[in-house]
């Protein structure tokens, strides 16, 4: 009889115990098993033997050093790599420590927590799932710390990752064995391998190929993986997405004989918002107006709890490049059922305004009704209707449609102007692409009055759905906008000292205060600076389910309601809608109610996310479309002085780059960050935040967004009110400070393009207010 076949010892479990115990366990040393079973002596030598049986039968494996556990089991909690994206988008993790042959485990969704991404270190819990094993995420670990998106570079001796960021100095080198099927020039997303780093490149290990440096497409996708953007849907959000009815008008009003149309950018996919206005008959508001708002009835078709709304959720809001889209939903309803399409019944959540004439509004109503655009337009083809030169589309129309909604406006705008939110001046580029996936141009955006109009109504809208949402008593999750902290005012009054426009640091900052600042120097030659400064001294909005109001718009109550096919926080303002008036049966449920904090946390973060990848990729283009012009001459703006150089704004393109210290000359220049301004210690010449300069173009790297400029022109001379120069006008051969090399004054040299904190781009029209 063999060993295996003895009955244990008295006190030694039998080998189904054992592994009963060590799945329970999750992984236990040998000392700990002992421990556990009260075993000593010859029964510890016995509990030696049985383990290495179960060993040899594939029944027991080993855990880190010295630990064990059931074969193909993994522990309750441990820590783990995200290392596999399959097709449908899902993330696989695999636990630090296993052997390869470890199980993997599905990583589920979160609705609460930020989303890993492959490469990223994650504190998960296991447990047995119905097709295998499956992990819930606890935490990130070193979020974002171990993972590089890069280029290859191959040599005859060795390759490496050079990353893309170009705040990054991780330049990782690839061993042998990866990078026999990598190309020069290959877009990579790479983990950092552990060990000792201090000599010599970092190790990489690749996990996903993503393209080709030189694609056409390459800005986008380095934004969207750099930034960790969602792609695509899963089958079954997509099958979810396909099985939806026609809307009919059982439980809606019948708004088809309403005369809608939506008024959009040219090139858009969706329409989620459509307008009408006519006067109002009522003799006791005369000269007053009737504006509808109808917007898509996205929560109709995305019901709270399923797969669709997971995915949408964690996408939070849809995602807007030159080349391409990554919608919040999937396009057969962004671009299919929740498109207000013009002459196709669409279900919709429509809100019923009066304005008197001064503008005023005196009542309001939502309704959830099934409407029919009549007419589709573009901003430009409704303005240039307005201005006198109607087409086949909107000649028909004038009387009954444009007209209305025009001289309404102008009823609504004397409230506005009363109102007096913010008015800071943001110019906005437009980039073409080609057919060939290039840039054709790069364009301002015109700021038209048709922008205005429908920008001003959507902002209504968004007002009615906060206010009837606190009278119902229902929570819901507000957009907010703080006002400006006590040191940026007095950030901002010390500057403005410096241009002879006093502010009185005990002075509150209300819109009005600032909005008489811009006034007054809207035609002097400190008018772009002061609307820079002004820009940066205010706060960014985010969405949180308590209400400070909204400080820029200047209102007390604020919800983002007109744009549920891109933006997951309408959709919740949506179905507070529904719950508070009792539209039907798919309104906010108690679970999202509870949750609001997180769900307002989360879209802010996707919010942010998106933004920081739209400027990244927008970047990347605006690069590689100079990259052909490197040596020629731009006319530009200084729009952001820091110590370590100037950043230029061209005024053509829009585009964003560096004039390093390094290269002003000789002189050494400190950053006075009062007057933000670069001033030279020998002579106190300047140069200035929003002055006009001529600069050359050195250096253009598409791969990162960074332009490096020459400045051509010569500073300002030395302010007269300005204390006399520390080291007086002597030159550089005379008696001043010895010079430290050429970047003295400005400490370390940034990578090429680097961005100073707090940047200003201009912020797409209506999307982010």
């Amino acid at each position: 009889m063999t060993k295996s076949s003895k009955r244990p010892p008295a006190g030694l479990p039998d080998k189904d115990t054992l592994v009963a115990f060590l799945r329970e366990a999750g992984s236990a040393e040998k000392t700990d098993i002992a421990r556990h079973f009260g075993l000593k002596g010859g029964d510890r030598r016995a509990l030696r033997e049985m383990i290495r049986e179960l060993e040899a039968e594939g029944r027991l494996g080993k855990r880190g050093r010295k630990g064990f556990s059931e074969a193909g089991a993994l522990p309750p909690v441990g820590v783990a790599d995200v290392i596999e994206r399959d097709g449908d988008g899902e993330l696989y993790v695999r636990l630090v420590e296993a052997s390869p042959d470890a199980p993997r485990a599905l990583l589920m969704p979160d609705k609460s927590k930020a989303a890993p991404g492959l490469g990223d270190r994650v504190l998960v819990k296991f447990q047995r799932g119905g097709e295998g094993w499956e992990a819930r995420l606890i935490k990130k670990l070193d979020v974002g710390t171990n993972r590089v998106l890069g280029v290859i570079r191959k040599s005859a001796r060795e390759t490496r990752v050079e990353p893309v960021d170009r705040r990054s100095k991780d330049v990782l080198l690839v061993p042998q064995a990866q990078s026999g099927d990598l190309r020069d020039g290959d877009l990579v997303l790479a983990a950092i391998e552990k060990g000792d780093h201090r000599y010599g490149p970092k190790r990489g290990k690749i996990l996903e190929h993503i393209g080709k440096e030189d694609d056409p497409r390459a800005a986008s996708l380095i934004a969207i993986h750099a930034h960790g953007v969602p792609t695509g849907f899963s089958e079954a959000v997509e099958r979810e997405a396909e099985d939806q009815a026609l809307p009919t008008l059982k439980g809606r009003e019948d708004l088809r004989e309403v005369p809608f149309i939506t008024i959009d950018p040219a090139d858009a996919r969706d329409h989620d918002d459509a307008v009408y206005a006519a006067r109002d008959e009522d003799p006791k508001n005369e000269g007053g107006w009737i504006v509808w708002v109808a917007i898509a009835d996205v929560a109709a078709y995305v019901r709270p709890g399923s797969q669709l709304d997971r995915e949408a959720r964690d996408k939070g809001n849809s995602t807007y490049f030159p080349d391409r889209v990554e919608p919040m939903l999937p396009e057969v309803l962004s671009n299919g059922l929740c498109s207000l399409k013009e002459g196709e019944n669409r279900a919709c959540l429509a809100v019923r305004m009066v304005f008197d004439k001064d503008g005023r509004k005196t009542d309001h109503k939502f309704v959830r009704g099934l409407m029919r655009s009549h007419a589709k337009l573009s901003y430009e083809q409704a303005q240039a209707a307005i201005d006198g030169q109607p087409d086949d589309t909107t000649g028909p129309i004038m009387e009954a449609i444009l007209y209305p909604l025009w001289n309404a406006y102008h009823a609504m705008l004397k409230g506005r102007l009363k109102r007096s939110p913010l008015q800071i001046e943001s110019a906005e580029r437009r980039i073409r692409m080609a057919p060939d996936g290039g840039i054709a141009s790069i364009e301002k955006r015109a700021s038209l009055e048709a922008h205005r109009l429908i920008e001003e109504m959507m902002i209504q809208a968004n007002v009615c759905a906060a206010e009837t949402l606190e009278q119902k008593k229902t929570p819901l999750i507000y957009r907010v906008h703080d006002a400006p902290s006590q040191e940026k005012i007095f950030n901002l009054a010390d500057f403005l000292s410096t241009i002879g426009k006093p502010w009185n640091k005990g002075e509150p900052g209300t819109t009005k205060r600032f909005n008489k600042l811009l006034d007054e120097t809207r035609d002097t030659e400190h008018a772009d600076v002061v609307n820079e400064v002004v820009l940066r001294s205010q706060m960014q909005a985010i969405y949180s389910p308590e209400n400070i109001g909204h400080f820029g718009l200047n209102l007390d109550r604020y919800a983002h309601f007109t744009s549920p096919i891109r933006r997951y926080s309408d959709l919740i303002v949506h179905r507070g809608l529904i719950r508070a008036l009792n539209l039907g049966k798919d309104g906010l449920t108690d679970r999202e109610i509870a949750e609001l904090p997180a769900i307002a946390e989360g879209v802010t973060m996707t919010e942010r996310r998106s933004m920081a990848a739209e400027r990244d990729a927008m970047d990347r283009y605006i690069a590689a479309y100079l990259e052909e012009h490197v040596g020629a001459t731009f006319v530009g703006r200084i729009t952001g002085v820091t110590r370590f150089g100037l950043f230029i704004r061209l005024e053509d393109t829009g585009a964003d780059g560096l004039v390093p210290v390094s290269t002003l000359g000789s002189e050494y220049f400190t950053h006075d960050d009062r007057a933000h301004a670069l001033v030279g210690e020998r002579t106190g010449k300047r140069f200035t935040l929003g002055r006009m300069v001529e600069v050359k173009l050195r250096e253009a790297t598409p791969v990162t967004g960074g332009l490096v400029f020459e400045m051509l022109s010569e500073p300002e001379p030395r302010d007269p009110n300005a204390p006399a120069p520390r080291y007086g006008m002597r030159g550089r051969g005379g008696d001043g400070p010895p010079m430290r090399g050429k970047n003295r004054a400005g400490g370390p040299k940034p990578r090429n393009g680097a961005k100073p904190s707090g940047g200003l781009k201009g912020v797409r029209k209506g999307k982010r207010k």
